[in-house]
């Protein structure tokens, strides 16, 4: 079947057809989906019944798997209940029961409901992330993407201009943070130390320029943090406003997958205390630092 894409929005977003994820890609379908990215930053495949082994094998035609680990979350490892390079998005416990309502993982967790980049917390930052459904939530639970390409290009040339040096620091610290998250214990605290990250990325494709956004963004370098912080909840405002913003709809086994280099995203909320949000991302892992780090 010859492999086609639909677009789902004026700017960004592209539904695909012709894919079945549980057999091998040919180079031509790998190409096809990789221009897909380059153009629609969000790819959106129905039908996908599929398990951890065969999303991980697809996940490799587009790169090295990243591994989530303790710079990512505070799941310690007898508490995982998925295979080591698959993210547990989902509100399950090890025994496959959703979390009690006071459960620190939950807790945590509540973070993914805010503007964010995947993995922009570590100093390689990831490329694509893929999430599949394996349970959907009988209500709510969809997820946001947000089109950070057309927010930068909305945005008028001395802003712009400003912007363009700017490099901003990043950690889970801030994301949780913002949600009142305490009790980190010191080690966590060390794996969560900041990383820099540029605020306007070129993608290496295509040319184009984006923002790059984020819920786990705490200053800009060089700034005093409250002037860095209005300064960037202005930004997040501007670029999330309704007609740069995409809602998917879960449907049981659709797979989304999307540029983190192009796009934000969040979780919107569910009844997570009695309902079954089983959702397992692969990362794709990225190539390069955005800025070279602090010592």
């Amino acid at each position: 079947m010859t492999v086609s894409i639909r677009p789902l929005h004026p700017m960004f977003c592209g539904e695909v057809h012709g894919i079945d994820m549980t057999e091998p890609m040919t180079r031509e379908d790998v190409a096809v989906i990789e221009a897909g990215m380059d153009e629609y930053a969000v790819l959106v495949f129905h039908g996908q019944n599929i398990t951890d082994e065969p999303q991980q094998a697809f996940t490799r035609n587009f790169g090295d798997l990243e591994r989530p680990g303790a710079v990512s979350n505070i799941t310690k490892d007898h508490e995982r209940r998925l295979d080591p390079l698959m993210a547990d998005v989902s509100n399950l416990d090890s025994e496959h029961k959703p979390f009690r309502r006071n459960d620190r993982q939950r807790m945590f967790s509540l973070g993914n409901r805010l503007w964010h980049s995947d993995s922009s917390f570590r100093a390689i930052p990831a490329k694509y992330s893929l999430l599949s459904g394996r349970i959907v939530p009988s209500r709510g639970g969809n997820t946001e993407f947000a089109d950070m390409r057309a927010a930068y290009d909305a945005l008028d040339e001395s802003t712009k201009a400003e912007l363009e040096e700017l490099v901003c620091e990043h950690s889970l610290l801030n994301s949780r943070g913002k949600l009142g998250f305490e009790g980190l214990s010191d080690a966590e605290r060390a794996n969560f130390k900041p990383v820099r990250q540029r605020l306007v990325r070129t993608h290496p494709v295509t040319g184009r320029k984006s923002l790059y956004l984020s819920a786990h963004i705490g200053t800009i370098v060089g700034w005093q943090t409250p002037e860095a912080r209005i300064f960037l909840q202005d930004l997040t405002e501007d670029a999330t406003r309704t007609e740069f913003v995409h809602r998917h709809q879960w449907r049981q086994y659709d797979l989304v997958m999307w540029d983190n280099r192009q796009v934000m995203h969040r979780a919107r909320r569910f009844n997570d205390v009695d309902d079954v949000r089983d959702m397992r991302r692969t990362t794709v892992a990225g190539e390069q630092m955005t800025v070279e780090q602090a010592a």
